[in-house]
């Protein structure tokens, strides 16, 4: 049985119920107060954060990390690209999903007026670059869904929560955003903090 230590308002936590809902199987869900973590959050993870996985003497931590090895633990249905040229072009996307969204989550959520307001322009003007990906494929990767879905959702789903307005040219990245909540894993992934976030 899997653990997964999870925040129910964490983003990265989002990603990887996301995936445990996906594959299908047997896990369990800890919720983290993310105010008061206990103390064994830090002794799984030395950044003292989650989202952590736990299965018998294997300890994960980082979400993309954990997502990759359920995805190659419970091959089906099949989120990172089988071709080891497309499953490094999605390990690209990842990476630049971290450096150039997910980086600014903590000024978002966290950071003074001034540092939030500038996370939000960057995170718009990001989002709003790849929005034209969305007017000739379904998905991030083509027509398949794929662990680019899976990571990019939790921060869609929060666009309103974040204050995040995107402009009329981000209109087919909108439209992509509803096809991925609709999913039945997606809708089963949300925590009731995370369902209250969008009215």
């Amino acid at each position: 049985m899997m653990i997964l230590y999870s925040g129910t308002s964490c983003p990265f936590s989002h990603r990887c119920r996301i995936v445990l809902h996906e594959k299908g199987m047997d896990f369990e869900i800890r919720d983290v107060d993310l105010h008061e973590k206990p103390e064994a959050i830090a002794a799984m993870n030395p950044y003292n954060r989650v989202p952590i996985l736990v299965e018998r003497d294997l300890t994960l931590y980082e979400s993309n990390i954990i997502n990759e090895y359920i995805d190659e633990r419970f091959p089906h249905p099949q989120l990172m690209p089988p071709d080891p040229v497309m499953r490094a072009r999605a390990r690209l996307f990842l990476f630049n999903f971290e450096h150039d969204l997910f980086s600014h989550i903590g000024e978002l959520e966290h950071g003074s007026q001034k540092a939030a307001d500038k996370a939000r322009v960057i995170v718009r003007d990001n989002l709003t670059q790849i929005a034209p990906i969305f007017t000739k494929q379904k998905h991030m990767l083509g027509e398949e869904y794929s662990m680019l879905d899976v990571a990019i959702a939790p921060l869609l789903w929060r666009l309103d929560h974040y204050g995040i307005s995107l402009p009329k040219p981000a209109a087919p990245l909108l439209k992509y955003a509803e096809r991925i909540f609709s999913r039945q894993a997606f809708i089963d992934a949300l925590t009731p903090v995370e369902k209250a976030m969008r009215k």
